[in-house]
């Protein structure tokens, strides 16, 4: 990812799945912090206090309790101020209805995770070249 070594915002409630995904950046050299929450409301918390660095991505997770993704990104891309940040879907939902809505809300990308760790590198390793090419504002 590399913009500036800005943090990455993880919003995943499966705790084998953030360790599934550090795991997979740390091995295709993605430097920037992993910032995690386990929620939607904790990642909007995080979004919206000025002491913490602003992400370069948000990794979101659809189904989590409290809120879920999909309220998370009503939130987040009705705000002035985070709607900007690319946010991709990383999901087990094979819901048709979650893709029309995510992509309503704008996400910038939506796959489903792997239950096969080397296919999660390379899902991985595809976010991380397009986000490293991508000229971003």
């Amino acid at each position: 990812m590399k913009v500036l070594n800005r943090p990455l915002l993880l919003v995943e409630d499966d705790q084998v799945d953030v360790m599934t995904i550090k795991r997979a950046l740390k091995e295709i050299h993605v430097v920037n912090p992993v910032a995690h929450v386990e929620n939607g409301e904790e990642g909007i918390a995080y979004l919206r206090d000025d002491s913490k660095e602003k992400p370069c991505l948000i990794l979101l997770d659809l189904n989590m309790p409290v809120m879920n993704g999909i309220e998370f990104l009503q939130v987040v891309k009705q705000d002035e101020h985070l709607r900007r940040i690319p946010v991709i879907v990383l999901t087990t939902s094979e819901e048709q209805q979650d893709k029309v809505n995510s992509f309503n809300l704008g996400v910038a990308g939506y796959m489903a995770k792997p239950v096969d760790y080397r296919q999660f590198v390379e899902i991985m390793r595809s976010i991380d070249m397009y986000w490293t090419i991508s000229e971003m504002p």
